[in-house]
């Protein structure tokens, strides 16, 4: 196979239907820089999710009728519960020190006595922090003797996960959809291509050309569609992100971040889009197996 003469094709092809190549181009553009968006969404809205899930703690209040010396085996038995990182006891006078930070008024002078009771904060490990595993974890607390009430974030917790999952699925099903036009319309440009040069690949088939010589040109076609609608996009958000970068202030960078890996991604699936539409193509109109 002429390599030289492919890569010519490939090129004439491209030049011989501009408007429906700039087309297919326009459309890959903007289904990837929207695919990248949903993306950048999903995973800037999850890590905000994270750092919310991250913050969820319990805290089990033990009954004020309790002695001190149940304390520790109240902490051990708390400490075994599957899921539990961390139980960090909070004294009476520490629970008062807390409540003077967070209100300003000494709670001992307020009512001439701590009415606060001694408690267990309870760090959750990472893969336990969801809405059913605190559930179960909240079963299991209640059971020990001597926890008097035990209370956490829940209704944040179930709306977080509640969230999370219409975010996966629009994503899904946004991302379907873009991937399936572009391929179309590549597909639909390559296709075409080859009912304008019908003539010439009846030939070349004739003449004894191999499957290869013959489909090389309109892969070329549809790999060059791919790969400049894939520039362009990642050129774009590139563009994007440095000028929004000017405008927010550092306090939300930690929430607004593009791993660079981004941009020879979305180049990549550029490229990988106009490949699908160019081999759909092949396979539907030249009648034969691509490879």
């Amino acid at each position: 196979m002429n390599v030289l003469y492919t890569l010519k094709e490939g090129v004439l092809g491209f030049r011989r239907a501009r408007l429906s190549m700039t087309i297919s181009i326009i459309t890959i553009t903007i289904s990837l820089l929207i695919l990248s968006l949903f993306g950048l969404f999903y995973r800037n809205t999850s890590t905000i999710m994270q750092s919310f899930r991250d913050r969820i703690e319990m805290e089990a209040f033990i009954d004020q009728t309790m002695g001190e010396d149940t304390y520790a085996q109240i902490g051990k038995r708390i400490s075994d519960i599957p899921g539990v990182k961390q139980a960090v006891f909070i004294s009476k006078q520490e629970a008062s020190e807390i409540f003077r930070r967070e209100f300003g008024e000494d709670i001992n002078k307020v009512l001439d006595f701590n009415p606060l009771p001694a408690s267990y904060k309870i760090l959750l490990e990472p893969e336990y922090r969801n809405s059913d595993s605190a559930r179960s974890i909240h079963r299991m607390l209640s059971a020990i003797p001597g926890i008097d009430d035990i209370i956490y974030r829940r209704a944040l917790l179930e709306l977080i996960e509640k969230r999370s999952r219409v975010f996966v699925l629009t994503s899904l099903i946004v991302g379907i959809l873009l991937t399936i036009g572009a391929v179309f319309l590549v597909s639909n440009t390559i296709r075409l291509a080859i009912f304008s040069r019908r003539k010439i690949v009846t030939t070349m088939k004739l003449v004894g050309a191999t499957r290869m010589f013959v489909r090389m040109p309109f892969v070329i076609e549809g790999l060059i569609q791919g790969l400049i609608g894939g520039a362009l996009a990642a050129g774009i958000l590139y563009a994007t992100y440095a000028a929004v970068s000017r405008l927010i202030g550092p306090e939300l960078y930690d929430f607004i971040t593009v791993d660079p890996l981004l941009y020879p991604a979305v180049v990549a699936t550029g490229l990988v889009l106009g490949f699908l539409g160019s081999i759909i193509s092949i396979r539907k109109f030249i009648g034969e197996n691509v490879m």
